[in-house]
């Protein structure tokens, strides 16, 4: 007997005073489980942060049918919520219109019924995994048994369906942006109103300032149409404003309903997306036929199984331009030292992209590898080195990374995150005190353009990304889907249910060959 370990669920984030209800509610959701009751004793808090339940699922590897009970159990962990689970409708055909270009000819003859008609069949799969792995030990091996098999893992691919399980003359459609700003918000929210007037959707909303529009006062509804959000694409930021936190899931449900809201589309990260699967759970015990759909907006890209979310591109396009600004500064001072702190609570994808789209970049410190200042191999003496060689250093720094040296604190924002302590500051005032004690001269610039990132508008990548995450998102809901978030996994686009996205953040692996690419650009050694 073995056992892999395997992240399944997790608790729901604070959304005010959200309190879950019994065994025999989440029996309805179909997560009357031991793995997901595992995770019901943190959702039955008050208030509390997205956290990863790890769990043991045991598997006898003797067993010769071993691949198909993991695939079997996978394929129920991915298996997409519908309205059908818990309401009885049926499908009529869609209104979303692929014009016909003439019948398809094959071999000489003419089919109009055979033709491909632009739609996704409800059986189309897409591959999670693409790489086959010989050994645990190659580079970012992701091995289920000791020996590395093959099992494949298919998801369920997005785009337009045949059916349809709404009206569209009689929709009213939501859109709601939570969390910090990110470039590509405003393409979203303008794919997802020109998708649903496609469909024929006449009441389209936008809810102000996050979940906090559902419940504060003094916070009407935003109409959007085609003429409204035409050009929103054009600038950075949120046509509908942002905020973090928000109400309990009972209110915001109450007023889902109170305004009379068929389809919610739902902006934002991990904790966002938390707060959707509560909205979409208590919209399922109601017995209200609401579809929740998510489009995953993170700018740190740590959203797991996904290639990566809308901002992320625009996020590295201009990091690196500070890297670049911050080695023109230090090449251009005597012994000139350049420090870029970047976005990157607890993954740094963006000061490891960022690093190496400079090449620039000297030294790159992020949350998942530790480091030392201090001692004969830490990044203050290989200062050192790079001054006494090159003349000057560029050191990038992700937000989130050497918390560890730092002054805890107890203080959580909106959110319920914890508040970080400034590393880049701390790294800047230790160069100084080093090169001071050392009595060599060092000129430090420090760069912190965090802000000025988030305000930006989506570059071309991530606009055609945005826009196809929007439109995927409304097909979603139109096909009855609720509880599901869209993304693009190994350039696929794919439909994903929410718990198994936010089980954990995503982080960068040590071992994978991109981080051993970063360290052949930088040329750094260990800081340890």
């Amino acid at each position: 007997m073995a056992f892999v370990s395997s992240i399944y669920r997790v608790g729901f984030n604070c959304l005010g005073q959200h309190t879950l209800h019994s065994n025999e509610d989440l029996s309805l959701f179909g997560l009357n489980c031991p793995r997901f009751r595992k995770s019901a004793r943190y959702m039955k808090k008050r208030c509390i942060n997205v956290r990863a339940v790890v769990v043991k699922q045991e598997i006898d590897f003797t067993d010769p049918n071993w691949k198909k009970h993991y695939q079997e159990d996978f394929e129920d962990r991915f298996s997409l919520p519908h309205l059908r689970d818990a309401l009885d409708i049926k499908p009529m055909p869609t209104t979303f219109s692929l014009k016909k270009r003439g019948p398809q000819v094959v071999d000489g003859i003419c089919d109009p019924e055979e033709r491909p008609n632009g739609y996704v069949n409800e059986d189309d799969r897409a591959l999670l995994k693409v790489i086959k792995f010989s050994s645990p030990t190659s580079a970012g091996a992701e091995c289920i048994d000791p020996d590395c098999s093959w099992v494949e893992q298919w998801v369920h691919r997005a785009g337009p369906r045949k059916q349809i399980y709404f009206k569209p003359e009689e929709v009213k459609a939501g859109i709601v942006t939570c969390g910090g700003l990110c470039p590509g918000l405003n393409d979203v929210i303008r794919q997802i109103v020109f998708t649903l007037e496609i469909y024929g959707v006449k009441k389209i909303v936008g809810i102000p300032f996050g979940y906090r529009g559902f419940f504060e006062k003094g916070l009407p509804e935003i109409p959007l149409s085609r003429q409204v959000v035409q050009n929103i694409n054009l600038a950075g930021g949120s046509l509908l404003g942002v905020s973090r936190g928000g109400a309990s899931t009972s209110d915001i449900v109450d007023s889902i309903q109170a305004r009379g809201i068929d389809m919610l589309f739902i902006l934002g990260g991990n904790g966002t997306h938390a707060g959707a699967d509560a909205i979409h759970n208590e919209c399922r015990r109601r017995r209200v036929k609401v579809s929740v759909v998510c489009v995953p907006k993170t700018i740190d890209n740590d959203i797991l199984l996904m290639d990566k979310t809308f901002g992320f591109d625009t996020a590295v396009e201009e990091a690196q331009r500070a890297i670049n600004s911050a080695y023109i500064e230090a090449r251009s001072a005597y012994h000139g030292i350049g420090l870029v702190k970047l976005m990157g609570r607890s993954s740094g994808f963006i000061a490891m992209h960022a690093s190496l789209s400079s090449g620039q970049t000297d030294i790159c410190l992020i949350p998942e590898v530790p480091f030392s200042l201090e001692g004969s191999y830490g990044v203050l003496r290989h200062l050192e080195h790079l001054i006494q060689t090159k003349g000057s250093a560029v050191v990038c720094v992700a937000e989130g990374g050497g918390q560890d040296l730092l002054q805890k604190s107890n203080a959580t924002d909106a959110s319920g995150n914890v508040v970080f302590g400034d590393i880049g500051v701390h790294i800047q005032q230790q160069i100084k005190k080093h090169f001071r004690e050392i009595d060599v001269p060092a000129d430090v610039k420090y760069i912190d353009p965090t802000y000025m990132i988030r305000a930006c508008r989506a570059n071309a990548s991530d606009a055609i990304l945005c826009t196809v995450l929007g439109q995927n998102a409304v097909h979603g809901a139109f096909a009855g889907y609720s509880g599901i978030t869209v993304g693009i996994c190994n350039t696929h686009y794919v439909y994903l249910p929410i718990p198994e996205v936010i089980a954990s953040p995503r982080f960068v692996d040590p071992n994978s060959r991109m981080w051993h690419r970063c360290l052949t650009s930088t040329g750094q050694p260990d800081f340890l």
